[in-house]
């Protein structure tokens, strides 16, 4: 009995004198150290889907085989020998006393080195949701920049889904409030502005760089792969400021291209659960809904070849390509208002608007960004300047990053005069570019920062804004004309007719008729306080072509504005207006005229008939009304 009690503790003792738990142990780190490897390069390298799972399993396999193995041989100085018995080992060991001391062995030094490893491997994994929590922002949330995927399989028709995933990821997580994620355009046009136009070449130093240049905590980026009949697309947690990998995430399907939305929806899922900390603390999932306006590919496919027509500035390709997709699902409500946006920059608003209310009908359908821009789009072709503030202040609390909705907000503020607030939204325009490292995406970042400038007598800064100009911009005729504006305006009029020099110049560059380069010159005149010369150039382009009503019209409201001659202003409107009844801009500018010579109310009503023709708000014009009404009332009154 006693010795049938004693056999576990002998077992235990003989494991542990064939050095059991130690093999076990190293086995067991190296395996992990293993496992971490192949984990890590499996992207990289394109390995099947399959072959982490193969490595595991062998692993698995070869734990109770090393078992088995270290109970029967050992490690001695001799090589690998048979282990002998225990009552053998006690026959041949010497009768002397330990010293006390332990001699380190090569294996001690091996299990140190494994302790070390895994533990730098895996102390990231075990604070990981503690660094991702201390990467919240002071509003308490997390702010997330989103690469284009980059195609890495050897197929084209994977190419247009490195911008399709980044757009719809984007998306999903921006409905997010715990999430302030940078918009599309805000990422790409910094991308743009850097030369980088090939996404399967971004290195990820260089999206760690965007990431932080956008004060984004967290980059996202990732991979679309394909390995026989399987795409696999994977994506990234990064943390830009040391390029550490939070978590990386893995969705598959069959290699078809309507199965597309499943993934990014999938997806989507897995990287919005892990990053919305409340949901994760309180251990539910997020309802994910499908964010994007179609389910069709091949429509999704044409709008994104829009959207690269659109960025380019070519609207004419970009309406074709929209009309097609919308051809293949009218509801694509996305395509619709992109449509809405390429029409009004070829100044077909009558079919912008038209767009736009189609959209406008099903807008509770829309996620948060998407809501908001149409919002933002319907207030200006339908509502006052008030209202595209407020959706462009919404769309800031998204995305504060993008240079594009300062500048909209510059423009309004110029419209309604309010010049310091233009200036505010204009030169965070240009810190943002600076902050970027690029010269700005367009020279109107320039004109529509030094208008006000000019406005509010700070000729110094509009000079050097305009020198800066001519570096990025040169050959241009927007920058001369306002150089040539601010000379004349100091009275400089050596300056000022080397830069007029310069806009006849690019006027002939560009085949501008003579009658376009009277007009551009009187304008410039008219603005430098020269009026003798400005009616001189006005004049001039009724003498070569005096049936033309922009002619009339541009003679005409100058007499009248200037108060030069309100009379034969008059009378010259009358004649364009002869010619084009309809025009909502002759009929303010002579209902202006009579309005100058007291008549109120044919002043009004001339007013408001150009109102109702008017196709979209415009500030001076309300103004103008509002003038007419109560001078009209105060003559009454009297």
């Amino acid at each position: 009995m006693p010795e049938k009690s004693d056999s576990p503790k002998k077992f235990w003792q003989e494991l542990k004198r064939r050095k059991v738990f130690r093999v076990l142990a190293i086995y067991a780190g190296a395996a992990y150290i293993i496992i971490e490897v192949v984990n890590n390069i499996s992207e990289p390298l394109h390995l099947p889907v399959w072959f982490a799972t193969l490595i595991i399993l062998l692993l698995a396999i070869g734990f109770p085989v090393a078992a088995i193995l270290a109970w029967i041989f050992d490690f001695t100085p001799e090589g690998i020998v048979k282990t002998e018995p225990i009552i053998e080992t006690e026959k041949k060991e010497p009768l002397i006393k330990p010293s006390g001391k332990r001699r380190l062995k090569v294996n001690d030094f091996v299990i140190a080195a494994l302790i070390v490893v895994i533990a730098v491997m895996a102390w990231p994994k075990i604070f990981k949701r503690n660094s991702l929590e201390n990467l919240v922002s002071s509003d308490g949330r997390i702010s997330v920049a989103v690469m284009p995927f980059q195609n890495m399989t050897n197929d084209t028709t994977w190419d247009i889904w490195q911008s399709g995933i980044q757009n719809e990821l984007i998306a999903s997580l921006t409905n997010s409030g715990e999430l302030k994620v940078r918009q599309a355009e805000t990422v790409n046009s910094l991308m743009q502005s850097r030369g980088i136009t090939d996404y399967a070449s971004i290195a990820p130093t260089v999206a760690s760089n965007i990431s932080k240049t956008l004060d984004a905590n967290i980059l996202v980026n990732g991979s679309i792969n394909q390995a026989g009949n399987t795409v696999r697309v994977n994506a990234q947690l990064v943390n830009p400021k040391n390029e550490e990998v939070i978590k990386a995430f893995q969705v598959e399907s069959a290699d078809r291209e309507e199965m597309i939305f499943d993934i990014i929806d999938s997806l989507s899922a897995q990287v919005k659960d892990f990053l919305v900390i409340s949901k994760l603390k309180q251990g539910s999932s997020i309802d994910e809904k499908h964010t994007t306006t179609t389910n069709s590919p091949e429509a999704y496919r044409y709008f994104m070849y829009g959207q690269k027509a659109f960025n380019n500035t070519d609207f004419t390709t970009a309406i074709n390509y929209y009309l097609q997709a919308i051809d293949i699902d009218s509801s694509f409500y996305s395509a619709i208002t992109m449509l809405s946006v390429a029409y009004y920059n070829i100044n077909r608003l009558d079919l912008a608007k038209q767009r736009c209310l189609e959209v406008y009908e099903k807008r509770n359908e829309l996620d948060i960004a998407k809501n908001i821009h149409l919002g933002w789009l319907y207030s200006l072709y339908f509502e006052t300047p008030n209202e595209e503030i407020k959706y462009l202040n919404q769309s800031l609390e998204l995305d504060d990053q993008y240079p594009g909705i300062y500048y909209e907000l510059g423009r309004i503020y110029v419209a309604l005069q309010q010049y310091d607030k233009a200036i505010t939204a204009m030169k965070k325009v240009h810190d943002i570019y600076k902050k970027w490292e690029s010269k700005p995406r367009w020279v109107n970042d320039y004109i529509m920062l030094g208008f006000p400038y000019h406005e509010t007598g700070q000729y110094r800064k509009e000079k050097r804004l305009y020198k800066k100009a001519e570096e990025d911009f040169p050959g241009t005729y927007y920058v001369p004309q306002r150089q040539a504006i601010l000379a004349l305006t100091e009275r400089d009029t050596v300056a000022a007719n080397r830069y007029i020099e310069e806009c006849k110049s690019v006027a002939g560059d560009l085949s501008l008729p003579p009658v376009q380069i009277n007009f551009a010159l009187g304008y410039i005149y008219t603005e430098g306080g020269y009026p003798d010369k400005a009616e001189n150039c006005y004049r001039e382009a009724i003498s070569i072509e005096p049936e033309n009503p922009s002619c009339l019209n541009n003679l005409g409201n100058f007499l009248i504005d200037e108060d030069r001659n309100i009379e034969e202003g008059l009378e010259l409107m009358d004649k364009a207006l002869a010619l084009r009844p309809d025009s909502y801009l002759y009929l303010e500018n002579k209902g202006k005229g009579l309005f100058k010579q007291g008549k109120y109310k044919e002043a009004l009503e001339l007013l408001e008939k150009s109102w109702s023709l008017r196709p979209l708000y415009n500030h001076s014009s309300y103004l103008l009304i509002e003038k007419a009404k109560k001078a009209g009332v105060d003559q009454l009154n009297n």
